[in-house]
């Protein structure tokens, strides 16, 4: 049974946690911006990035997809300012309209595009293919100290280690400067830090979680880790800290159990099919967030 679990769920939980915490940290400072449609349009928008990228390079590598995709998260948010100035529309119609366009533009692309031999498809687009993200070279819980066992792993699973890893020393950086900006963006540019800046990166780093994600649990699972577990989170605590640490825990719940309720929960019930593990897991974090609005200390704050 262990060595069962370490090949075939270990990795493909580990890489749903990550990605999931990946997302949640800069989808915190987003919520708290009343900006968190912008992790949705990210979410949404970095699909036709990422075909553009796959169709000038001809490969799936991670540096030309995180280029591609942070490119068009810097397009999408330039072109909602502008719908929102000339157009003098409100800020969530002028989003809409945009993560909707590029979002269909980029599924015509993938339809219209040879992508026959790369795990590249609408399919994969929605859902990722966590599933499939198994540790074949495992033989147990020993194989964690196996060099030969551990060179086999998932390439995502560093991959997602490493995002996750890069997003937090980002935000341990500029943590008081991000901090200050996201309160008071008026007071941030009275003691001259770069606000405008502040707030790009925060844009490119959702970006980079996202396209990093992308691949291995597609965009319904992004789509949710930007906003349920912040959101859930605001309602536990007022204090910043706490709530990035509520919010990383709510990631982290939601990815181990709706993973195992999606291979598991249905057998339990007699079924005899699983269920996708990127659907459950995007459900288990609104549930996670519905019991917070029922109970969290500061839901009505």
């Amino acid at each position: 049974m262990g060595a069962e679990f370490v090949s075939l769920s270990l990795t493909p939980i580990l890489i749903g946690a990550f990605a999931a915490m990946a997302c949640a940290l800069p989808g915190t400072f987003l919520l708290l911006r009343r900006q968190s449609l912008i992790g949705d349009a990210i979410s949404h928008v970095v699909l036709p990035g990422i075909v553009v990228a796959f169709l000038v390079t001809g490969t799936v590598a991670t540096l030309p997809m995180t280029l591609g995709a942070g490119t068009a998260a810097v397009v999408a948010v330039v072109l909602i300012e502008t719908i929102r100035r000339l157009g003098r529309v409100e800020t969530g119609a002028a989003m809409g309209v945009v993560f909707t366009a590029m979002f269909a533009g980029g599924v015509l692309l993938l339809e219209q595009s040879d992508t026959s031999g790369v795990h590249l498809d609408v399919e994969h687009a929605l859902y990722g293919n966590l599933e499939s993200l198994i540790w074949l070279d495992a033989r147990g819980w020993a194989s964690l100290t196996d060099p030969a066992a551990l060179a086999g792993l998932p390439p995502e699973l560093l991959r997602m280690a490493g995002v996750l890893a890069l997003v937090a020393a980002l935000t341990a950086l500029f943590w008081r400067p991000l901090k200050i900006a996201t309160f008071d963006e008026g007071f941030a540019r009275g003691l001259g830090l770069p606000t405008a800046s502040l707030s790009l990166g925060l844009v490119v780093a959702a970006a980079l979680a996202a396209v990093a994600a992308f691949d291995a649990v597609g965009s319904i699972i992004v789509i949710a880790m930007f906003i349920c577990p912040p959101a859930a989170a605001r309602m536990m605590t007022n204090d910043l800290g706490a709530q990035v640490g509520w919010s990383l825990a709510f990631a982290a719940a939601s990815a181990v159990l709706g993973y195992v309720l999606a291979g598991y929960g249905p057998l339990w019930l007699g079924f005899s099919a699983t269920v996708s593990a990127a659907g459950m897991i995007a459900t288990v974090s609104g549930l996670i967030l519905a019991v917070a609005a029922l109970t969290g200390p500061h839901r009505r704050a």
